[in-house]
C-alpha cells in the first residue's frame, strides 16, 4: 500500500513538472520569435521548471521563503542579462520579457500548488498579450481620450459607485433598490459603451449593417436623430441614412433579448418569441432596400455621445426608478392596465427602462412574463412611432419613406407575436 502511495505521489509530481514545462514552452517559442529577446524556449521552460522545484522544496522545508529567493534570483539573472546587453548596445530595456520571465517562474510555482489549470490559462492570455502586440498598439492608437474617458468612467460606474450602494428596498413595494437600480444603470451602459467602441473603431468606410448595427446598440434614438439632420442638409443621405437607422430600430430588439436573458431569463420563452417576431417582420422590407446600398463605400458616422459619463447614467438610473416605482404602483392599483398606460410615455425616450422595470416586477411576481412581454412590446410600438415622427419632421418625406417600411413591419411582427405567445 505505501508503495501505491509512493507512486501515486511520484505521478503527480512528475504530470506538475510536465505542466509547467508545457507553459515555459508556449510562452518561449512566442519570445524566440521576438529577436531582441535576452530570453527563449529553452529559458523560460526552464524558469518554469524551476518555479515548481521551488514550490516542491517549500514544501519540503516548510519554507515559504524559497519561492520569494527563487522569484528574486531569476528576476536579478535576467534584469542581468538585459544590462549586459545595453553596456554593449545591443538591445532595448527588455521590460516585457522581465516580466514574461517574472511571470513565467510564478506560474510554474502555482502549478506545485494545484493551481494548474489557473496556470495555463493565464499563460496561454499571456502568450497571447506577447504576441500580438502590434495589433494591441494600433488599438491604442485609435482610441481617443473621449474613449479612454469612457472606459474609465464605465469603470467607476461599476467597480466603485455600485459596490457602495446598499442593497435592499426603501419604498413600501420594496422596488427601490439603489444596488440593484445601479446595476441596471451598469448592465445598460456597458451594452452601450461595447456598441460605441465598436462603432468608434469600425471607421467612416465599413458596411451598412456593421454601423447600424452599433448605432443600435448604443443608442437608436440618438442614431436616428443624427441622420435625419443630414439627410435634411443632403437629400442624397436618404437611402443611406434610411437603411442605418432601420437596422439600428431592428438592433433595439437584440439588446432588448439580451437584456431580458440577463436580468429575467426565467421569462424568455414568452419574451424571445414576441421580440423575434418583430426582427423577423422587419428584416424583409429592409433586406429588400439593402441589395441596391450594399455598394456604397462611403458612409457617415454618427458622432455619438459618450454613454458612461456620470450625468447620462444617473439621468437612466432617475428614470428607470421613476418607472419602476409607478409601474409597481400602478400595478396594485390597475393591474396590468397600469403597466400598459405608463409604456407609452416612457416607450417615447427609451425602451431600455421599461423593459428593465417590466421584467423587475416580472422577477418580483408582481406580473407575468405575458404581461412584461406585451409591455415591452407596447414601448417598443411607442417608441417607434416616435422615431418616425423625428424622421419626418427633421429629415423628411424620402427618408420617412425609406425607413417606414422596416418600421411598421416590426411593430406587426410584434403584434403578432403578443398574440400567438403572449
Amino acid at each position: 500500500m505505501d508503495d501505491l502511495f509512493a507512486l501515486s505521489a511520484n505521478l503527480g509530481t512528475t504530470f506538475k513538472l510536465l505542466t509547467s514545462l508545457a507553459i515555459g514552452l508556449l510562452l518561449g517559442i512566442q519570445r524566440e520569435r521576438t529577436p531582441s529577446a535576452k530570453a527563449g524556449m529553452r529559458t523560460f521552460a526552464l524558469v518554469a521548471l524551476f518555479g515548481t522545484v521551488s514550490g516542491l522544496i517549500a514544501d519540503a522545508a516548510a519554507n515559504a521563503w524559497i519561492v520569494a529567493a527563487g522569484l528574486v534570483l531569476v528576476g536579478l539573472m535576467i534584469i542581468a542579462a538585459y544590462h549586459h546587453a545595453e553596456d554593449a548596445h545591443e538591445g532595448d530595456s527588455g521590460t516585457t520579457t522581465v516580466i514574461a520571465v517574472l511571470l513565467c517562474y510564478g506560474l510554474g510555482v502555482m502549478v506545485w500548488y494545484d493551481r494548474s489549470q489557473l496556470a495555463v490559462a493565464v499563460g496561454i492570455v499571456a502568450t497571447v498579450l506577447l504576441q500580438f502586440k502590434t495589433e494591441l498598439h494600433g488599438f491604442s492608437e485609435r482610441l481617443s481620450g473621449q474613449d479612454l474617458a469612457s472606459v474609465l468612467q464605465f469603470a467607476v460606474l461599476s467597480f466603485i459607485i455600485l459596490p457602495l450602494l446598499p442593497d435592499e428596498g426603501f419604498d413600501r413595494y420594496r422596488v427601490l433598490n439603489p444596488h440593484h437600480i445601479w446595476l441596471m444603470v451598469v448592465l445598460v451602459s456597458g451594452i452601450s459603451l461595447a456598441g460605441y467602441l465598436a462603432l468608434r473603431l469600425a471607421g467612416a468606410k465599413r458596411s451598412l449593417p456593421l454601423v447600424g448595427a452599433f448605432g443600435g446598440l448604443v443608442s437608436s434614438t440618438a442614431t436616428t436623430l443624427v441622420y435625419a439632420r443630414q439627410a435634411a442638409v443632403h437629400s442624397a443621405m436618404a437611402p443611406v441614412g434610411g437603411a442605418i437607422v432601420s437596422i439600428a430600430n431592428l438592433v433595439v430588439l437584440v439588446r432588448l433579448g439580451v437584456v431580458s436573458a440577463v436580468v429575467a431569463p426565467a421569462a424568455l420563452p414568452v419574451m424571445l418569441p414576441v421580440l423575434a417576431s418583430g426582427l423577423a417582420f422587419g428584416v424583409v422590407p429592409l433586406a429588400w432596400r439593402m441589395r441596391t446600398l450594399m455598394e456604397k463605400s462611403e458612409l457617415q458616422v454618427p458622432q455619438l455621445d459618450n454613454p458612461t459619463n456620470l450625468r447620462v447614467a444617473i439621468g437612466f438610473g432617475a428614470l428607470y426608478a421613476l418607472i419602476l416605482f409607478g409601474s409597481a404602483w400602478l400595478a396594485e392599483r390597475a393591474g396590468s392596465q397600469g403597466l400598459y398606460a405608463i409604456a407609452i410615455p416612457s416607450g417615447f425616450t427609451d425602451v431600455d427602462a421599461i423593459t428593465l422595470s417590466s421584467l423587475t416586477l416580472f422577477n418580483g411576481a408582481t406580473v407575468s412574463a405575458a404581461v412584461a412581454a406585451r409591455v415591452v412590446g407596447l414601448a417598443y410600438a411607442s417608441n417607434a412611432a416616435f422615431k418616425l415622427a423625428l424622421l419626418f419632421f427633421l429629415g423628411g418625406r424620402e427618408l420617412f419613406k425609406q425607413c417606414a417600411p422596416a418600421f411598421v413591419a416590426s411593430v406587426i411582427g410584434i403584434g403578432a407575436g403578443i398574440i400567438l405567445f403572449a
